[in-house]
């Protein structure tokens, strides 16, 4: 029974992503979205009061997967490759801007910003996961909780910077801007450098 209504919420969602990519997100009903996913309408709303919920638990789906994506590309690069490490954050994204359905829109947050914590929080969010990915994977964060906030401050400035340098990329070329994309590596490599080297 478990698995058939995670089996049922997956199909939403993914409905939902592919919609998103369709219709935007000012057209996206519920009523598509249970048909695209072909169930009753009462399921959806089982999950999701409305599209803003759904988009919501798309958003959060999307942060766990770039998590997982990103563990995988850090684990065959060297501890102190930290450009390297950096590199495949980035890379990650990329391809799952391209890729993801409903990324390109959703990414970690709602297109439409709304009076909740989700949207004030969503980079920070994301800062913290990064944070704890490429702390444990260049060996950091056995200096304290000093050094544990120095590195989530300067994540968070990273993701800020990169989120509206890509949103700026991608708004020029469907397929990113490549110079962007290349002035985005420049800067997060040269921010970076002050606590990673």
């Amino acid at each position: 029974m478990q698995q058939r209504s995670a089996d049922r919420l997956a199909r939403i969602l993914d409905a939902g992503a592919v919609l998103l990519d369709e219709t935007g997100y000012e057209q996206l009903s519920t009523r598509a979205v249970a048909d695209r996913a072909g169930v009753p309408i009462g399921s959806v709303y089982r999950f999701f009061p409305n599209k803003r919920a759904l988009v919501d638990a798309l958003a959060e789906r999307n942060l766990e997967v770039y998590a997982q994506r990103v563990a995988a590309r850090l684990a065959p690069i060297p501890e102190r490759e930290w450009r390297a490490a950096i590199d495949a954050v980035l890379d990650e994204y990329l391809a799952m801007k391209r890729s993801v359905p409903g990324f390109a829109l959703v990414d970690f947050g709602p297109p439409v910003p709304a009076a909740g914590p989700l949207d004030a929080d969503a980079n920070l969010l994301v800062a913290g996961r990064l944070t704890e990915l490429v702390s444990g994977h260049l060996g950091r964060g056995r200096d304290g909780a000093a050094s544990d906030a120095v590195l989530l401050r300067t994540v968070l400035v990273c993701v800020q910077a990169a989120d509206a340098l890509l949103q700026l990329a991608f708004r020029a070329d469907p397929a990113g801007d490549p110079d962007l994309i290349a002035e985005t590596r420049v800067l997060l490599r040269a921010y970076l450098s002050q606590i990673l080297e």
